[in-house]
């Protein structure tokens, strides 16, 4: 399967951004979507991730209640919607296909490019 991930761009801070990844192949039930994130020189950090089959969503502590991860089944589609964004969300997104599951980038099988977010304070 393939990852493509768009969306990203440049905004003040308090701005929003909605990413979008949209997959080459319908995701099974039992798949997980998830957007992690990276800065230069950081691990890649788990931010949201969506159940594909029931829609149960998690999200990374700093993001609640700012970003909000959804799905469109019909264009075997994710997105991230970004609000109130802060300079220290700029980073490199990308979203995964995992079987289950989980904040480790290691529960992941499948990656997209990445597509960057910039917030200027």
């Amino acid at each position: 399967v393939q990852l493509q991930a768009s969306g990203g761009g440049s905004v003040q801070a308090g701005g929003s951004l909605r990413l979008s990844c949209a997959a080459s192949s319908r995701p099974y039930s039992s798949h997980v979507m998830s957007w992690f994130r990276q800065t230069p020189g950081n691990e890649r950090e788990f931010v949201a991730a969506i159940r594909w089959g029931v829609g149960l969503t998690y999200y990374a502590d700093f993001v609640t209640g700012r970003f909000t991860i959804s799905k469109d089944s019909a264009k075997n589609t994710v997105y991230l919607q970004m609000n109130s964004l802060k300079p220290k969300d700029t980073a490199v997104y990308h979203c995964a296909r995992g079987n289950r599951y989980g904040t480790s980038k290691s529960e992941y099988d499948y990656w997209g490019q990445g597509t960057q977010v910039t917030v200027s304070s």
